[in-house]
């Protein structure tokens, strides 16, 4: 029985966003998925990095859009040894990162984007926010969206990685 509410519950949702999208031209949403590759020292105590949110935009006018995204990301600490030649393993970093900017379409299916915002971390190990400034390409054919881009946090120093993110946007 659960699974046909969550079935109904996801087809009344779609049903939703595409008449939404159907009145609001200039307006979609949708799910991403991303993969993080940590750079530069970022790299020495991080191995890689996985997020999920969701994220829209606001066409203002014809080839400039308003974007915004909230999400979950983490980043497996790497295996360390000390000194002493003692193993450890770096604490995991967890965040909720949100970002707004603007997305420019150079021709139709291709668009680049910055984006500023902040990163809270959570978690016991890690504490406060950090500083996000993201630029990136990306290619939007239909509602599918791939997008490449280089995001860094600035808190204590600058954790940078490349990021790779698919979604589909209502």
């Amino acid at each position: 029985m659960n699974k046909f509410r969550f079935l109904l519950l996801l087809l009344l949702i779609s049903g939703s966003s595409l008449q939404l999208s159907a009145q609001w031209k200039g307006f979609s949403l949708g799910p991403y998925g991303e993969y993080a590759v940590p750079q530069g020292e970022f790299s020495e105590n991080f191995n890689w990095g996985v997020g999920v949110g969701g994220n829209a935009d606001i066409r203002l006018i014809k080839k400039l859009a308003l974007t915004g995204s909230v999400g979950y990301m983490y980043f497996r600490g790497a295996d360390r040894t000390d000194d002493a030649g003692n193993p450890y393993r770096v604490y995991d970093l967890k965040a909720v990162p949100i970002r707004a900017g603007l997305k420019y379409r150079l021709i139709p299916l291709l668009y680049v984007k910055l984006e500023a915002g902040s990163a809270k971390y959570s978690g016991n190990h890690y504490d406060g926010s950090a500083f996000i400034l993201s630029p990136g390409v990306g290619l939007r054919v239909l509602g599918f969206d791939l997008q490449a881009k280089y995001e860094a946090w600035m808190k204590d120093g600058t954790k940078g990685f490349v990021g790779f993110k698919a979604g589909w946007n209502f």
